[in-house]
């Protein structure tokens, strides 16, 4: 689930767009923006009210996680600070709503001393990390632990007492719901360098902070709780589309459209040696709803035989017009490949430079001079980026955008949490909580699919943020055999290229409020 919009006590439902500004759902900001934001509201909060708001919300969906609190055992890990004090907090309620609640002190000379206080007085167990049979035993015959260790200033992995608690948890089996944010998992860059939370739910404040993004399966599911920062939160770090976003976004025919209006992509791809790659990324193209697709290559008998639609030539020099191209799939890194990717850049029109492009672009130069401020999108991996602008990393956010204006173009840095980022600095993430997409020629499947939204004339950033979130759809489509219920099993690219317009008409469904 991907965050939830709220209802009467909280998110979940459909309802949130009328309940919360629509950027809260979407933005992501830095930890340093949300303490900033946080410093200004609490001015203007009555002292404790901000505190008790987020409690409030976490022990909402608390109880909504356990269907009930009567006689449920609740255990809290409570570290420093506010992030602990929310979890106090939470506990009151739960422990006035018939849970029994035990809170583990991790640093007791250091608790919120309020919340401390009035947990007490609800009567809630209260023990030290420092008795550790007593406090494991609390973690380990919970229906739920609360992770209220450390907040968005944290840094680093987990340390004793703490991380042998939360691992007594995972070996039992109780689920952990995160406070914020998973202790142990960097709030800006979503690593993890040891022992960490690994979270069945997350339950955050405010506003989406990077981690949610970069580490969704680190944080499981994804609630968020509004505390009144909307109005005040400065232009977010990055966002995330939804499936209305892009369901907008995608271009549909009109009554007064043809063939030649609703774009026409080129697509460079595949050789003698990688048909498949032609195969792949043609054939996502004119499945992604474009118009008409022109192939050029060497694999172009190949390409004729599977879709007969496609208008294939032999070399670019002998194709049409287009709007856009996709090149790279499988061209090769040689002087032939070269002498393709050049007469790509020769048409001028926009590009979705994939796989081989991006290392040969990486080792030419010249050719590197010709795509700066110009509508391309480059889409390495992790190595073929570190090609071309240097090693991706811990922060895949920062990284993305430092070589988006390096390059002057946008990047589309892949992997399980896909960000892309432009020139001027515009940056949009695609979470996922699982690995269907890492599967060999599905980044060829992306690329025919990219190249066809920039046909259309959507802006690259616009267009490769529809790509990436229309692709992973794909992905679990095929994974699961259209069943969302059903077990997940790894499906090859070819299958992943064939549920792309059942993934179009979810978010074109999405959109229509079908």
């Amino acid at each position: 689930m991907w965050p939830n919009a709220p209802d009467d006590e909280g998110w979940s439902g459909a309802s949130s767009r009328s309940r919360l500004p629509f950027l809260l759902v979407r933005g992501v900001w830095t930890a340093e923006q949300i303490r900033e934001t946080e410093a200004v509201l609490l001015e203007r909060t009555p002292q404790g009210a901000l505190m008790r708001r987020a409690a409030s919300g976490l022990a909402v969906h608390v109880r909504r996680f356990l269907g009930s609190t009567a006689g449920r055992r609740i255990t809290l890990l409570v570290g420093a600070g506010n992030n602990g004090g929310d979890a106090l907090w939470a506990g009151v309620e739960l422990a006035r709503r018939g849970a029994r609640v035990t809170a583990v002190l991790l640093a007791p000379d250091r608790a919120h001393p309020e919340g401390l206080a009035a947990l007490r007085r609800a009567r809630a167990r209260i023990l030290t990390a420092d008795d550790p049979g007593p406090a494991r035993t609390a973690v380990t015959g919970a229906h739920a632990v609360l992770d209220g260790i450390v907040g968005i200033s944290g840094r680093g992995a987990l340390r004793e007492p703490a991380a042998t608690l939360v691992a007594a948890a995972d070996s039992a089996g109780v689920p952990i719901v995160a406070v914020d944010l998973p202790s142990g998992v960097d709030g800006d860059t979503g690593t993890v360098d040891g022992p960490a939370v690994q979270a069945t739910l997350t339950v955050t404040f405010g506003a989406l902070k990077p981690v949610h993004v970069l580490a969704a399966p680190r944080c499981g599911r994804v609630e968020l709780v509004d505390i009144g920062l909307g109005p005040l939160l400065p232009e977010p770090y990055a966002e995330v589309l939804d499936d209305l976003d892009v369901g907008r976004s995608w271009p549909i025919p009109g009554p007064a459209d043809d063939k030649y209006t609703q774009g026409v992509v080129g697509i460079a791809a595949g050789s003698s040696t990688y048909p498949g790659a032609a195969v792949l990324s043609a054939g996502a193209a004119a499945l992604a709803t474009s118009g008409m697709v022109r192939f050029a290559g060497s694999a172009a008998d190949r390409v004729r035989t599977r879709w007969p639609e496609i208008v294939a030539t032999d070399t670019v020099d002998e194709a049409g017009r287009t709007q856009a191209w996709t090149v790279g799939p499988g061209i090769g890194t040689d002087d032939g490949g070269r002498e393709v990717l050049a007469a790509v850049l020769a048409r001028d029109v926009a590009v979705c430079a994939d796989a081989d492009a991006v290392t040969l672009l990486a080792r030419q130069a010249d050719l590197r001079e010709r795509i700066a401020g110009k509508p391309i999108v480059l889409t390495p991996h992790a190595g073929e980026f570190a090609r071309i602008a240097g090693e991706v990393g811990p922060d895949r956010i920062g990284a993305a955008r430092r070589a988006a204006a390096a390059l002057g173009v946008t990047v589309l840095l892949k992997g399980n949490a896909t960000v892309i980022a432009g020139p001027d600095g515009r940056t949009i993430v695609h979470p996922s909580a699982d690995a269907w997409a890492a599967t060999a020629g599905s980044g060829d499947v992306l690329s025919g699919i990219l190249g066809a939204l920039l046909a259309a004339g959507l802006e690259p950033l616009r267009a490769a943020g529809c790509a990436a979130h229309v692709h992973a759809r794909a992905a679990s489509l095929a994974a699961h055999d259209l069943d969302p219920d059903a077990p997940g099993v790894p499906a090859p690219a070819s299958a992943l290229q064939a549920m792309v317009p059942e993934a179009i008409r979810l978010v074109r469904k999405a959109a229509s409020g079908a």
